[in-house]
């Protein structure tokens, strides 16, 4: 019950407590909240002073920038009304210039007038004079004619024949004159280019000859090389594709073919059966075989060969098969490997006088005859084919078009082209480079010489130094000097046109006077 009591009185006490702590702190907080209050005024007050300061002072500022934007303005007026009056000072000088100058285009308009009348007098005097000049050329006119007994059409007529032929025998004067000068110019550096090349290259001016005939230790081993029923030859004949020979000839076989190739494994093969000396079917055919790739072997060998000895890189490795093969080759007993080696170092020093590409003039030079080796199997020209067959293996345009152009049947379109054609007959037409047929040859120049025979004024013609010079000699009455020129130019040009031959062709044209008188 005690214990009641006291925690009742003690509960009294906090609940007092309490309210008095509440009573305490709304006193503390009401005297916070006037505090807070009065210094709220304040604040505003000042702030309100700041604002009234800071608007009379943007007014005073306003009332400045008004100020000195209405002076500038007042400037600006002023520069312009100055600016206006010079304008309108020019313009009055300037309309009274124009009036000036348009009283002096009146001045002159009435003094063309006065011209004009002057001139229309003077035209109609001179129509009558003219009339009257035109009956006087007509009176004289019908006089000469008269005189002359020929017309005026005739009189013209013999008077432009008489210029035209004083203008022939200028002109072939200056072209005389301009083709000697040409000449000496060109065949002075020709001659330069060509001896120096010739001077450097120091090939074996030979010609290479097929062997196609075989010795035989004996005549009894003709009977060996026949075989049983002829079953030997036979074989041997499949086997290469070479027709075999035997005659009467003592100690020799004679072995054909329109192939060089094969006929040179025929008889490299029929040497070796030959020196073993066993013959029969199985052993003809293993010697075959055998030879026919060691003979490839030296193909591919002649054409790198070929290539390290003129210092041309990059070649495909069908071209230099081909190129191989030419070994084998020969044009008019020229061999054609050897050949193309000679005109490769030609056209290699003439390119590198003339100042082009070295190396792309050798490998021209190379290939050019490269169709040689493919012409059997395919139909056009040898140029043509071998043009076609390194294009396909990406030789260089320039190239191509220089092996087309280096026999004459397409024009040849740069200096290449030419330089390879010069080297081409360079290495052709000096002599003992090829053999020609003697028939062919003295046909040749009696072609020549009846050429220059068919031409008016031509007495005799002899073609001379191996049909390398035509002399023409010509009747001097009726072919003059000037006239010489032209003949000279005209049967070479004849010569060109129908003629096939090597090299070039000098034409002289001989023209004298004889005169006689005999002592009495």
């Amino acid at each position: 019950m005690g214990t009641n009591i006291s925690l009742i009185i003690l509960l009294g006490s906090v609940v007092v407590g309490a309210i008095v702590g509440i009573v305490v702190s709304r006193s503390k907080a009401l005297s916070l909240v006037k505090k807070m209050e009065d210094e709220a005024e304040e604040i505003i007050e000042e702030a309100r002073k700041k604002a009234k300061n800071i608007e009379d002072e943007a007014h005073l500022e306003s009332k400045e920038i008004v100020i000195q934007a209405r002076a500038e303005c007042e400037e600006e007026i002023k520069e312009k009304r100055k600016e206006a009056q010079e304008l309108e000072r020019k313009f009055l000088q300037k309309e009274s210039n124009l009036d000036k100058k348009v009283n002096i285009i009146d001045s002159k308009e009435a003094e063309i007038s006065r011209k004009e009348k002057y001139l229309l007098t003077q035209a109609e005097q001179c129509e009558l004079q003219k009339q009257k000049y035109e009956k006087l050329t007509q009176s004289i006119s019908t006089q000469l004619e008269k005189i002359a007994g020929m017309t005026a059409e005739e009189a013209k007529r013999k008077l432009r024949e008489q210029i035209e032929d004083m203008a022939k025998k200028e002109a072939a004067i200056q072209v005389k004159k301009i083709q000697e000068e040409a000449r000496e110019e060109s065949e002075k550096e020709a001659k330069h280019i060509i001896s120096f090349a010739i001077q450097r290259y120091a090939g074996e001016f030979v010609t290479a000859h097929t062997v196609s005939t075989v010795g035989l230790p004996s005549d009894e081993m003709k009977g060996r090389i026949i075989g049983r029923e002829g079953r030997n030859i036979r074989t041997f004949e499949q086997v290469t594709g070479v027709d075999v020979i035997i005659d009467d000839t003592p100690e020799t076989v004679i072995l054909s073919s329109f192939d060089p190739i094969r006929r040179e494994v025929a008889k490299i093969s029929l040497e070796r059966l030959i020196e073993d000396g066993r013959i029969h079917p199985s052993r003809i055919e293993e010697v075959v075989v055998k030879v026919e790739e060691e003979v490839k072997s030296s193909i591919r060998d002649a054409g790198e060969q070929a290539t390290f000895e003129v210092g041309v890189h990059g070649i495909h490795q069908d071209i230099l098969d081909v190129l191989g093969s030419l070994k084998y080759r020969t044009n008019n007993g020229q061999n054609i490997l050897h050949h193309s080696i000679e005109v490769a170092f030609l056209c290699g020093m003439m390119a590198g006088e003339l100042g082009l590409d070295t190396q792309i003039a050798k490998r021209a030079g190379l290939l050019h005859d490269i169709g040689h080796a493919l012409d059997h199997t395919q139909e056009g020209s040898s140029a043509e084919i071998g043009a076609q067959f390194v294009k396909k293996y990406g030789e260089p345009e320039e190239v191509v078009h220089a092996i087309r152009s280096h026999e004459g049947a397409v024009k040849p379109q740069t200096v290449l082209a030419h330089v390879l054609a010069a080297a081409n007959q360079l290495s052709t037409s000096r002599p003992g480079a090829k053999r020609e047929n003697l028939q062919a040859y003295v046909k040749r120049l009696e072609d020549l010489e009846a050429i220059a025979r068919t031409f008016e004024g031509v007495t005799r013609a002899f073609a001379i130094q191996a049909g390398r010079e035509i002399k023409v000699l010509v009747n001097h009455q009726r072919i003059s000097d000037e006239d010489a020129v032209m003949l000279a130019r005209d049967i070479s040009k004849k010569i060109e046109s129908d003629l096939t031959y090597p090299g070039q062709i000098r034409v002289n044209v001989l023209r004298e006077t004889r005169v006689v008188e005999i002592a009495r």
